[in-house]
């Protein structure tokens, strides 16, 4: 075999990041593959950007039990990685009275899941609080506790910090199949060789359904791509306080607007159902839905003020919920495998996902314990991933004093460059 692991992980999404940073505590060495050139390619770095509270999640759900405790980590986890991250809360919109019933249902189910911070406040409190709103709007579910959250640099954070307690990233790097002995995975075969391992978790995303039937397990289960299209609008141009999210459909939280953390805005997404797992096109049709969606609630947006447009595909998984008592067969896979030795899935990890990665990765550690795995911490394990200076938000002086201090001592050469253009 080519090299040998304690651990390997495969897919360096948020949720493979993040269990690789976690586990990165331990005497353990780990291999994080990825088989696209960078992380997050696939869904964590196209979606809505939000921590959520949890109310919109069915009651009962491992997704509602992850969602809950996820959200509650992000404060710690964010600090320790230097990223941006802001507990603004968000509104769930209720345009004409035909959609108030739905606030009731909604806080009741936030509730019921252990949502703190819940309220349903009048349309004319809501016009207050954000005067472009749509003037149709009769109500609104406010909830303290949701974030804005940058997916891209919480995923790129986590590696850094996963990289920097001993991980090895291994990029380009696509999973080809198990090697197994007798009922024992023992290594991956990937396009660049065979890896040794004693663990294998599967965090593939749109593929942790072909992952795990590579080893024969759950041949029931099925991941659809769900596509999901998002205009990014310059926020110089878009006078918008509130993360606002209309009344969820059957298949998805809905078409919002929100601010991002780097101060514009973001429209969508939609839900569409595909065969093709690498399919991120945008589609005239899907545009023109998100684009009336968006305009639903914030009446005035005007279309010239778009940045971007683009897509992102969620792993949208057939699976039922454990719980007897939800009658949802779309819920998390987070689980020791029971056909095979050696593997942890975790599969049709859609939204909330980036919410729920911190609370996976820790149901992840309690699975090994509870296999067997003796898990000894290093002394030396450091949390904190120092961010990296945004030279585009300094000033002459400031970028002058640094390049001053940079003269005397060894900076990255990324900065180095930075400073000087």
């Amino acid at each position: 075999m080519k090299e040998q692991f304690d651990v390997i992980i495969i897919g360096a999404g948020i949720v493979g990041s993040t269990v690789a940073r976690f586990l990165s505590r331990y005497h353990l060495r780990i291999l994080l593959m990825e088989k696209e050139p960078e992380i997050c390619m696939g869904t964590s770095g196209a979606n809505s950007a939000t921590i959520h509270s949890g109310h919109s999640v069915q009651s009962g759900t491992l997704k509602a039990e992850m969602n809950l405790k996820g959200s509650a980590m992000w404060d710690t986890l964010s600090g320790e990685l230097q990223i941006p991250f802001e507990r603004r809360g968000d509104y769930v919109i209720a345009i004409g009275e035909e959609e108030l019933p739905a606030l009731d249902i909604l806080i009741s189910q936030g509730r019921a899941n252990g949502v703190l911070g819940l309220s349903i406040i009048s349309g004319d409190e809501m016009r207050k609080r954000e005067p472009n709103i749509n003037s149709l709007t009769r109500g609104a579910l406010w909830s303290r506790n949701s974030s804005l959250c940058d997916p891209w640099i919480a995923t790129i954070a986590t590696a850094e910090n996963a990289v920097a307690n001993g991980v090895t990233i291994k990029l380009n790097t696509r999973f080809d199949d198990f090697i197994m002995e007798s009922r024992r995975i023992v290594g991956v075969k990937s396009n660049h060789g065979i890896f040794g391992c004693r663990w294998v978790i599967n965090a593939g995303g749109v593929y942790a359904d072909e992952i795990m039937h590579r080893a024969g397990v759950h041949p029931e289960f099925k991941i659809t791509p769900r596509r999901g299209e998002f205009f990014l609008l310059d926020g110089r141009y878009v006078t918008l306080n509130n993360l606002l999210s209309p009344v969820p459909s059957k298949v998805s939280k809905g078409i919002a607007v929100k601010p991002t953390a780097d101060g514009n805005v973001l429209a969508g997404s939609n839900a569409q159902d595909i065969e093709n797992k690498e399919d991120l096109a945008v589609t005239p049709e899907g545009l023109t839905e998100v684009w009336a969606g968006a305009c639903k609630l914030i009446p005035s947006l005007n279309y010239q003020y778009t940045l971007a447009v683009f897509a992102g595909l969620r792993a949208s998984g057939n699976a039922p919920s454990k719980n007897k008592l939800a009658k949802y067969n779309a819920d998390f896979i987070v689980e020791l495998a029971e056909e095979v030795d050696g593997l942890i899935n975790l599969a049709g990890i859609e939204s909330p996902g980036l919410t729920a990665a911190p609370a996976i990765a820790i149901q992840v550690i309690e699975l090994l314990q509870e296999a067997g795995e003796k898990l000894t911490e290093k002394s030396g394990w450091n949390p904190i991933r120092l961010a990296r200076i945004r030279t585009n938000n300094l000033s002459v002086e400031e970028r002058a004093e640094l390049l001053k201090k940079a003269r005397y001592q060894k900076v990255p050469s990324w900065l180095w460059s930075a400073l000087r253009q």
